[in-house]
């Protein structure tokens, strides 16, 4: 099977996970501490996919000028989408305080709710849109560094796409947007983990190793930033306890686990 094949076949996990959290945030939110106990098991996921597959790749590579010029573009582009989030959440007529939708505070995502009004948050559905083509993107990495790769960064990004499906829709519909078709629209943002996964395989399948080791550079930023940056700052605004504590690091060996099952 081509790594474009692959890539078709593993993205469809992500896509749906989007589908199931936009449905799930319409017929029932789940509760601040379930929320935060998996944010806290997806930040342990994504840690193990980066520290126990991406790192070693990169270091194999031995292109040290082109991984920090590609970790550096990863950091400015989600620093970059970061600064966004905080001038559309400044933009007067967004109240200063509101609920916080269920899942990780993602680029696309807000911890405030926007203002009710019918008229549609583009720039929160362009953020969106921009962080589920680099998800993908980094579903197409992992398909070209191998199979046993490309299965743990999928089951690391389906988990954290599944929240921002959560986020998004909660986001919709206290918009002003109708629920069904809040919940239409993040499904539909979804697929463009498909254009991602599917584009970046078909790049990166026949990419040198300068171009393979700044990808993986960039997306080695990206998952540092959000286990680090959005997952658990937005799981540590509940109270903790040794319970979600535990789950970080029960999320981290369960991708160890699976990476030598699969070895």
């Amino acid at each position: 099977m081509s790594v474009v094949a692959q890539a078709a076949v593993l993205v469809i996990f992500p896509v749906t996970a989007a589908a199931v959290g936009s449905v799930v945030a319409v017929l029932r939110r789940p509760g601040p501490r379930t929320v935060s106990g998996i944010q806290h098991f997806a930040a342990g996921v994504v840690m193990a996919a980066l520290v126990g597959e991406v790192l070693p790749e990169l270091r194999q590579e031995g292109r040290l000028p082109w991984a920090v010029a590609g970790f550096v573009a990863g950091v400015g582009v989600v620093l970059s989408l970061g600064a966004y989030e905080r001038r559309r959440d400044a933009l007067p007529g967004t109240p200063a305080e509101g609920p916080t939708p269920p899942g990780p505070r993602m680029p696309g995502s807000t911890k405030r709710s926007a203002a009710r009004s019918a008229a549609l948050p583009v720039g929160l559905l362009i953020t969106v849109g921009i962080d589920l083509v680099l998800d993908g993107l980094l579903v197409g990495l992992g398909v070209t560094l191998g199979s046993t790769q490309g299965l743990i960064l999928t089951i690391a990004l389906t988990i954290e796409i599944l929240f921002l499906g959560l986020s998004v829709t909660a986001e919709l519909t206290e918009s002003g947007q109708p629920a069904a078709r809040a919940a239409l629209i993040s499904s539909g943002l979804g697929l463009l983990t498909a254009v991602g996964a599917i584009g970046g395989a078909a790049v990166l399948g026949g990419a040198g190793r300068p171009v393979l080791a700044a990808v993986l550079a960039f997306g080695a930023a990206a998952l540092l930033y959000l286990a680090v940056e959005e997952l658990l700052v937005e799981a540590h605004e509940e109270t903790e306890t040794p319970l979600l504590v535990a789950m970080f690091f029960l999320g981290f060996l369960a991708i160890y686990v699976l990476a030598e099952l699969a070895a």
